[in-house]
């Protein structure tokens, strides 16, 4: 799939340029703005790894939010459908809504299958060297449709649903993500563990817990919530 997608822009605007700056907005939240993207195909884990490693970042003082890929359907881009086309706008539109978050210095973490390698490249090229980082939850499709916890797949095999990602419509893995999660066989703890390990490394925050068991665990195990 080609990456070119020509820069939306209107007409007769200019820039206005704001003296509350991104680096001031970060100092004051004591951590880097950043965007971390979560990929991978339906039932591999993304929105519960994401949700878990912001509840993490939470606990840490970090200031966050989840972009969920069914939630923004329900608004944003609830006018789009499932084609080629459709699924590229949507890629653009939360690209473009993810970066207002990190320049607003906020850790945004995106959890939305983005089939394509080309429309995840064109996000991280928004955004400067090291804002974009990419976490390939993966897990065969095998273990997707066993798990199937909305019964999309069955839907998909049925032919109920068409353009179904993994079934009707091709996943393009990631061929240098930033972090690889084997969502397929770990347990949510140790996902969570090796997010906030990589976002550290890469000097987004800063802790002094990455070896505890954050209360995260503890609160999903409680809610029956896995991987």
């Amino acid at each position: 799939m080609s990456s070119k997608l020509t820069e939306l822009t209107s007409n007769n605007v200019v820039w206005h340029n704001a003296t509350v700056t991104r680096a001031r907005r970060e100092a004051q939240n004591n951590h880097r703005g950043a965007i971390i993207w979560f990929t991978g195909l339906s039932g591999s884990g993304k929105s519960t790894v994401a949700h878990a490693v912001e509840e993490a970042l939470h606990q840490q003082g970090c200031r966050t939010f989840v972009l969920d890929g069914d939630n923004v359907r329900h608004g944003l881009c609830g006018d789009l459908g499932f084609s080629e086309k459709d699924r590229q706008e949507n890629i653009r539109r939360i690209g473009e809504m993810a970066k207002l978050f990190m320049e607003a210095g906020i850790i945004v973490l995106t959890a939305f299958i983005s089939p394509y390698r080309g429309d995840r490249n064109r996000v991280r090229g928004m955004v400067g060297q090291g804002d974009f980082i990419e976490v390939y939850c993966d897990t065969p499709i095998e273990v997707c449709e066993m798990r199937d916890v909305k019964g999309l797949y069955k839907k998909a095999r049925a032919a109920e649903i068409s353009e179904f990602t993994g079934i009707s419509s091709p996943y393009e893995m990631p061929e240098t993500p930033e972090l690889l999660l084997n969502t397929g066989a770990d347990s949510l703890d140790r996902c969570v563990q090796e997010v906030m390990a990589n976002i550290a490394k890469l000097g987004i925050f800063t802790s002094t817990h990455l070896n505890q068991d954050f209360e995260v665990k503890n609160q999903y195990q409680e809610n029956g919530t896995q991987l």
